[in-house]
Protein backbone atom coordinates (compact mmCIF):
# COMPACT_ATOMS: atom_id res chain seq x y z
CA UNK A 1 0.00 0.00 0.00
CA UNK A 2 1.06 3.42 -0.82
CA UNK A 3 0.89 6.27 1.66
CA UNK A 4 0.41 9.84 0.75
CA UNK A 5 3.30 11.53 2.87
CA UNK A 6 4.10 15.05 3.20
CA UNK A 7 5.37 15.63 -0.21
CA UNK A 8 2.32 13.51 -1.40
CA UNK A 9 2.59 10.61 -3.92
CA UNK A 10 4.81 10.45 -6.43
CA UNK A 11 2.36 9.24 -10.05
CA UNK A 12 5.35 8.58 -12.17
CA UNK A 13 3.85 11.25 -14.19
CA UNK A 14 4.69 14.73 -15.55
CA UNK A 15 3.53 18.10 -13.56
CA UNK A 16 1.02 19.70 -14.90
CA UNK A 17 1.85 23.10 -16.20
CA UNK A 18 1.45 25.94 -13.74
CA UNK A 19 1.13 29.32 -13.56
CA UNK A 20 0.47 31.99 -10.61
CA UNK A 21 -1.56 34.79 -9.75
CA UNK A 22 -0.05 36.66 -7.28
CA UNK A 23 0.23 40.02 -5.22
CA UNK A 24 -0.79 41.59 -1.75
CA UNK A 25 -3.55 41.92 -0.16
CA UNK A 26 -6.36 43.12 -1.50
CA UNK A 27 -5.27 43.27 -4.78
CA UNK A 28 -7.70 41.08 -6.53
CA UNK A 29 -6.00 37.90 -7.13
CA UNK A 30 -8.99 35.27 -6.69
CA UNK A 31 -11.09 37.52 -8.30
CA UNK A 32 -8.79 37.23 -11.14
CA UNK A 33 -8.14 33.59 -10.91
CA UNK A 34 -11.81 32.77 -11.02
CA UNK A 35 -12.18 34.73 -13.89
CA UNK A 36 -9.23 33.17 -15.66
CA UNK A 37 -10.65 29.53 -14.80
CA UNK A 38 -14.38 30.56 -16.54
CA UNK A 39 -12.39 32.00 -19.90
CA UNK A 40 -9.85 29.19 -19.56
CA UNK A 41 -12.70 25.99 -19.22
CA UNK A 42 -14.91 27.93 -22.21
CA UNK A 43 -11.70 27.55 -23.82
CA UNK A 44 -12.07 23.53 -23.31
CA UNK A 45 -9.66 23.35 -21.05
CA UNK A 46 -9.47 21.26 -17.96
CA UNK A 47 -8.32 24.08 -15.44
CA UNK A 48 -6.51 23.00 -11.53
CA UNK A 49 -6.21 25.42 -9.22
CA UNK A 50 -4.30 25.70 -6.04
CA UNK A 51 -4.50 28.18 -2.96
CA UNK A 52 -1.83 28.77 -0.66
CA UNK A 53 -3.25 30.28 2.94
CA UNK A 54 -0.97 32.27 5.25
CA UNK A 55 -3.17 31.64 8.04
CA UNK A 56 -5.36 28.40 9.75
CA UNK A 57 -8.54 27.33 7.58
CA UNK A 58 -11.60 24.91 7.75
CA UNK A 59 -13.54 23.71 4.54
CA UNK A 60 -15.60 21.30 7.10
CA UNK A 61 -18.28 22.34 8.57
CA UNK A 62 -19.50 21.23 12.75
CA UNK A 63 -21.76 18.78 12.98
CA UNK A 64 -20.87 17.28 9.19
CA UNK A 65 -19.84 13.12 9.08
CA UNK A 66 -16.60 14.20 8.10
CA UNK A 67 -15.76 16.91 10.59
CA UNK A 68 -17.10 14.31 13.17
CA UNK A 69 -14.38 11.96 11.58
CA UNK A 70 -11.82 14.68 12.19
CA UNK A 71 -12.65 15.97 15.28
CA UNK A 72 -12.84 12.16 16.49
CA UNK A 73 -9.11 12.05 15.63
CA UNK A 74 -8.89 10.92 11.78
CA UNK A 75 -5.24 12.11 10.44
CA UNK A 76 -6.92 12.47 7.29
CA UNK A 77 -10.26 12.06 5.53
CA UNK A 78 -11.95 11.25 2.32
CA UNK A 79 -15.36 12.68 1.25
CA UNK A 80 -16.43 10.91 -1.86
CA UNK A 81 -19.61 10.48 -4.17
CA UNK A 82 -20.26 10.12 -7.50
CA UNK A 83 -19.76 14.02 -8.45
CA UNK A 84 -16.81 14.83 -6.21
CA UNK A 85 -14.02 14.03 -3.82
CA UNK A 86 -12.11 15.44 -1.17
CA UNK A 87 -9.22 14.86 0.65
CA UNK A 88 -8.38 16.62 4.11
CA UNK A 89 -5.46 15.75 5.81
CA UNK A 90 -4.03 17.27 8.99
CA UNK A 91 -0.35 18.55 8.61
CA UNK A 92 1.97 18.62 11.15
CA UNK A 93 4.80 20.34 9.50
CA UNK A 94 5.14 22.96 6.64
CA UNK A 95 2.89 22.32 4.01
CA UNK A 96 3.73 19.62 0.77
CA UNK A 97 5.71 22.02 -1.85
CA UNK A 98 4.50 23.22 -5.00
CA UNK A 99 5.45 20.09 -7.17
CA UNK A 100 3.92 17.70 -4.72
CA UNK A 101 0.76 19.39 -4.75
CA UNK A 102 0.97 19.35 -8.76
CA UNK A 103 1.89 15.72 -8.45
CA UNK A 104 -1.77 15.32 -6.86
CA UNK A 105 -3.50 16.31 -9.88
CA UNK A 106 -5.38 13.91 -12.19
CA UNK A 107 -6.79 14.84 -16.00
CA UNK A 108 -6.18 18.72 -15.57
CA UNK A 109 -4.38 20.61 -18.69
CA UNK A 110 -2.52 23.68 -16.76
CA UNK A 111 -2.90 24.56 -13.03
CA UNK A 112 -3.65 28.18 -11.57
CA UNK A 113 -1.90 28.59 -8.18
CA UNK A 114 -2.87 31.61 -6.06
CA UNK A 115 -0.35 33.02 -4.11
CA UNK A 116 3.25 31.13 -3.53
CA UNK A 117 5.33 34.39 -4.41
CA UNK A 118 8.54 32.89 -3.60
CA UNK A 119 8.55 29.66 -5.69
CA UNK A 120 9.97 29.92 -9.04
CA UNK A 121 7.31 28.71 -11.45
CA UNK A 122 6.12 31.83 -14.12
CA UNK A 123 3.32 33.77 -12.23
CA UNK A 124 1.65 37.67 -13.01
CA UNK A 125 1.34 40.28 -10.66
CA UNK A 126 -1.89 41.66 -9.52
CA UNK A 127 -1.65 45.62 -8.86
CA UNK A 128 -4.92 47.74 -8.22
CA UNK A 129 -4.12 51.30 -7.94
CA UNK A 130 -6.25 51.97 -4.86
CA UNK A 131 -5.02 48.75 -2.89
CA UNK A 132 -2.56 48.77 -0.11
CA UNK A 133 0.60 47.20 -0.73
CA UNK A 134 3.83 47.85 -2.47
CA UNK A 135 4.68 45.92 -5.71
CA UNK A 136 5.91 42.48 -4.82
CA UNK A 137 9.33 43.44 -6.01
CA UNK A 138 12.27 40.80 -4.99
CA UNK A 139 9.54 38.98 -2.71
CA UNK A 140 8.40 37.08 -6.20
CA UNK A 141 10.50 34.77 -8.14
CA UNK A 142 9.26 34.03 -11.49
CA UNK A 143 7.11 37.52 -12.00
CA UNK A 144 6.98 37.36 -16.06
CA UNK A 145 4.10 40.14 -16.66
CA UNK A 146 1.77 42.54 -14.73
CA UNK A 147 -1.92 43.03 -14.41
CA UNK A 148 -2.79 46.25 -13.36
CA UNK A 149 -5.66 48.73 -13.63
CA UNK A 150 -3.00 51.60 -14.32
CA UNK A 151 0.72 51.80 -16.03
CA UNK A 152 3.29 50.96 -13.26
CA UNK A 153 6.26 53.08 -13.61
CA UNK A 154 9.72 51.61 -14.35
CA UNK A 155 8.58 47.76 -14.99
CA UNK A 156 10.69 45.66 -16.97
CA UNK A 157 7.90 43.32 -17.61
CA UNK A 158 4.98 43.46 -19.64
CA UNK A 159 1.77 45.31 -18.03
CA UNK A 160 -1.70 43.61 -19.50
CA UNK A 161 -5.12 45.68 -18.36
CA UNK A 162 -6.67 43.50 -14.97
CA UNK A 163 -10.32 43.82 -16.84
CA UNK A 164 -8.60 42.11 -20.55
CA UNK A 165 -9.37 38.86 -19.11
CA UNK A 166 -9.47 36.85 -22.81
CA UNK A 167 -6.12 38.31 -23.25
CA UNK A 168 -4.49 37.51 -19.62
CA UNK A 169 -5.72 33.83 -20.48
CA UNK A 170 -4.04 34.58 -23.92
CA UNK A 171 -0.44 35.37 -22.28
CA UNK A 172 -1.11 32.74 -19.83
CA UNK A 173 -1.20 29.98 -22.79
CA UNK A 174 1.19 31.41 -24.80
CA UNK A 175 3.62 31.46 -21.72
CA UNK A 176 3.25 28.00 -21.25
CA UNK A 177 2.88 26.83 -24.90
CA UNK A 178 -0.37 25.99 -24.47
CA UNK A 179 -2.77 25.96 -27.86
CA UNK A 180 -5.53 29.44 -27.25
CA UNK A 181 -8.26 26.78 -26.94
CA UNK A 182 -8.55 23.13 -26.50
CA UNK A 183 -11.89 22.10 -27.51
CA UNK A 184 -11.32 18.66 -28.93
CA UNK A 185 -11.42 17.19 -25.37
CA UNK A 186 -8.26 15.86 -24.97
CA UNK A 187 -5.85 16.76 -22.49
CA UNK A 188 -3.33 18.92 -23.64
CA UNK A 189 -0.30 17.76 -22.64
CA UNK A 190 2.33 20.31 -24.38
CA UNK A 191 2.91 22.07 -21.32
CA UNK A 192 3.65 19.14 -19.26
CA UNK A 193 6.84 19.48 -16.99
CA UNK A 194 9.30 17.96 -14.63
CA UNK A 195 8.99 18.40 -10.88
CA UNK A 196 11.79 21.31 -9.88
CA UNK A 197 14.32 19.48 -8.54
CA UNK A 198 16.26 22.74 -6.39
Amino acid sequence: MQRLGQEGLTLGHALPPVFGIAGFKNAGKTTLLAALVRELTARGFRVGSIKHAHHAFDIDHPGKDSWRHREAGAREVVVVSGQRLAHLQELDGPPPSLDALLARFGAVDLVLAEGYKASPHRKLEVRRKDAPGPALGDAAAGVVAIAADFVPPGVTVPVLPLDDVPAIADFIVDTLGLPRSASSGEPVSTGARQPDRG
